[in-house]
């Protein structure tokens, strides 16, 4: 039986890219790509994830679709992608909380973030900060640190929840400074905004993004940002390093990865689209105005971040006894 010219010419084309994969890397996308989310739809991690596929889609030419798999604070749809194909078809949107804390939090998290995964980017960094309620008679981090020694039952601060990278930032700060901070964890924080407003509870330590309108309104005092530089949104507040805490810096983050093993030229070519979307206006002013400060950059910088952060987030956990809820 004689096969038509389109068969042979389509046999030989699979035959050459099997003998020669770089020539299959460079036609990369040649389809839909799947964007995994860990977690629910609603969140800034999914709205800033589901930014970046838009953008993806124009960049690459073919659909990047978001696909939630949210469940045991990230780690099942973080799984699903370490344990992809590595054809630079499936991707995870990284968060630190899932790579670099649950690995600490849980007894055991099926992928090891550092091995499993091949870094394309981080997207950017969730700036923290440190508020008090109005009626709160400290107004700086100095204040914070000194009324809190004052208290025999410790000065409480309350978070999104248990094991929450603000969570991890706050036993740092004491850990660092011997401050007598309590923990008071929430479902959430805009619950937890909710009952500093209230005068509940005396500080919150939540992201930029969710504190930012109620201290420009001068409903609550901004304390200190946990970023390396102030954060761009709120210009006038300090850092916690501006206020005397040295090599003080940790922010939750975002960003890029493929599983490990994906060739290298499908991860540059994500890379390149990725820091355009992150270099242009457009995208830094949409992910910006979600609290995201863009942080273009290299693979292996981004790969560095991760190794780093698992390295200096295990004793902050370990020190605190910190489990998930």
């Amino acid at each position: 039986m004689k096969l038509p010219v389109y068969c042979l010419q389509f046999f030989c084309f699979i035959i050459v890219c099997f003998a020669n994969p770089s020539l299959a890397q460079s036609s990369y996308p040649n389809r839909p790509i799947r964007l995994v989310i860990p977690f629910t739809p609603g969140g800034v991690t999914d709205t800033s994830g589901r930014f970046i596929a838009e953008q993806l889609s124009l960049k690459l030419g073919q659909q990047v679709i978001a696909d939630n798999r949210p469940g045991a604070s990230g780690n099942i749809g973080t799984q699903m992608v370490a344990t992809a194909e590595p054809d630079g078809y499936t991707l995870l949107l990284g968060f630190d909380g899932t790579l670099t804390i649950n690995p600490s939090l849980f007894d055991k998290v099926p992928f090891d973030g550092a091995k499993d995964f091949a870094p394309i980017g981080k997207i950017g960094d969730a700036i923290l900060i440190l508020v008090a309620n109005n009626d709160f008679p400290g107004k700086t981090l100095a204040d914070v640190i000194a009324i809190s020694k004052k208290d025999p039952n410790g000065l409480s601060y309350g978070t999104s929840g248990a094991g929450g990278t603000p969570h991890i930032a706050g036993e740092l700060l004491k850990q660092k400074t011997g401050a007598n901070l309590l923990h008071i964890p929430y479902k959430g924080g805009g619950q937890a905004l909710t009952d500093l407003l209230g005068g509940n509870i005396p500080l919150v330590y939540t992201a930029v993004a969710g504190a930012n309108q109620y201290v420009k309104s001068g409903r609550v005092k901004a304390i200190a940002v946990s970023s390396a530089k102030r954060s761009p949104s709120l210009p006038d507040v300090p850092t916690f390093i501006e206020g005397g805490v040295k090599d003080f810096e940790i922010n939750s983050w975002v960003g890029l990865l493929a599983p490990a093993k994906t060739p290298k030229p499908i991860i540059a070519k994500l890379n390149q689209a990725l820091n355009e979307i992150l270099n242009s206006p457009e995208g830094r002013d949409k992910l910006l105005a979600m609290g995201i400060v863009p942080a273009p950059g290299t693979p292996e910088k981004f790969a560095e971040q991760i190794k780093g952060d698992l390295i200096r987030i295990a004793p902050i956990v370990k020190a605190a006894q910190i489990k998930p809820e």
